[in-house]
């Protein structure tokens, strides 16, 4: 069975962007970026993969799940595929009309358990904190690349989901001198 994983980079507070969405202030230099290019190169998106002449090799993901902040991202930079190397999902409850290979689903739950019965590769989740509060039940990896940074506020790791207790156990931490942890967790009870 595939395992959904939630790979993000996170603030020492726990969040994922700042309030408008922003997440600028997380660093893209330093000695952890070779490890996170050649360990977790499915989870760049294609046009980054193109400017720095890289492919992706699609040995960890074929496809990824995100919610429609995520994805607009990429539209208001005029791309409509930012994980055109990968299967594409955007949860969104208002937005129907898929122009492009990316499929709109208004139940990410479901979907996502669709998805784990086929055979594949593991199943990206990309963002936001929302749709990862929804899909919590459904998250068998965690992988944090944790900045050495305090947002404040922001939009938090699993957006504003009720009070629950869900264990993992860590697997995985690696430190680097950009200040950058990477920790990678399995879910506990699987």
């Amino acid at each position: 069975m595939r395992d959904l994983v939630y790979y993000v980079a996170v603030s020492l507070d726990g969040y994922i962007a700042a309030p408008d969405g922003n997440f600028d202030a997380f660093p893209v230099e330093g000695d952890h970026m070779p490890v996170l290019l050649s360990e977790f190169t499915d989870a760049v998106p294609a046009h980054v993969l193109s400017a720095i002449g890289m492919d992706a090799p699609l040995d960890r993901f074929d496809t990824v799940i995100q919610g429609w902040n995520s994805y607009a991202v990429a539209l208001a930079e005029g791309i409509e595929r930012p994980y055109a190397h990968l299967r594409e999902y955007v949860a969104t409850r208002t937005h129907k009309d898929a122009t492009v290979d990316v499929t709109f689903t208004a139940d990410a739950l479901e979907t996502v358990r669709e998805l784990k019965q086929e055979q594949g590769k593991d199943i990206y989740l990309c963002g936001g904190g929302d749709l990862a509060g929804v899909l919590l039940p459904e998250i068998d990896r965690l992988i944090l690349k944790r900045n050495p940074l305090v947002l404040g506020d922001g939009i938090r790791l699993f957006g504003h989901m009720a009070a629950t207790t869900v264990n993992f156990d860590l697997e995985r931490c690696r430190s680097f001198d950009s200040g950058v942890i990477v920790e990678e967790y399995r879910r506990s009870d699987r």
